[in-house]
């Protein structure tokens, strides 16, 4: 079965596809990883992205679009696949279109306040990567594993967050039409817990949770 994921910042995309592929036993396709990996491993495309990245440029589509291709390509998503964070824009999915068939595209569906307050609140330790939220501390300000002070990212601050989340809607907007016109998407309620998302997910796909 093969997959996208979209959802905004803070949805628990990241938790959700990982417990989808788990299940499925399929691999999770992230373009940050893939980027990654194909630059390391020194591919054509790999060597490509690497000239855009070392000289301060944003990697064109067409580069991003031959690296998804070459993953896609690997024996381990013979079975299927879920795609993070590709395609972000129509022309993209368009692109996709021309060498992946997509079963499903499931759309985690959070309201913004609910996310402003889920990544705001969030609390992490630098030293050993541990991440909580504000209301589970008590009042707490240290790393319960490791008694460092925990800090708030930048990224979590609320007005960051909201910015993140304008920019999510622009680009994605659209994105969600396209699959919707195709049939394919299936919006899913990501602020029902957990365990509530995951077994929604799975009803969708037709799946055994």
């Amino acid at each position: 079965m093969n997959i996208i994921f979209l959802g905004p910042p803070g949805a628990g995309k990241g938790t959700q596809a990982q417990k989808i592929c788990d299940a499925l036993n399929i691999p999770q396709i992230s373009t940050g990883d893939i980027l990654r990996r194909a630059i390391k491993e020194g591919t054509e495309t790999g060597l490509r992205a690497k000239s855009y990245i070392d000289a301060g440029k944003l990697v064109p589509d067409e580069v991003i679009i031959d690296i998804v291709k070459e993953r896609l390509a690997m024996a381990d998503c013979a079975n299927g696949y879920i795609l993070d964070g590709f395609p972000r824009t129509v022309p993209q999915a368009e692109a996709l279109d021309t060498f992946a068939t997509i079963d499903s595209v499931i759309e985690l569906d959070v309201a913004d306040q609910v996310l402003v307050d889920r990544l705001s609140g969030r609390r992490v330790c630098l030293k050993c990567g541990a991440t909580y939220h504000l209301s589970m501390l008590n009042g707490e300000t240290k790393c319960a594993k490791c008694g460092e002070e925990l800090i708030q990212r930048n990224d979590d601050k609320a007005e960051t967050v909201l910015s993140r989340l304008e920019v999510y809607h622009a680009q994605t907007a659209p994105l969600t039409g396209y699959y919707e016109g195709k049939g394919l998407l299936h919006k899913i309620d990501g602020a029902q817990g957990l365990e509530n998302t995951y077994a929604a997910i799975m009803k969708e796909l037709g799946a055994q949770a």
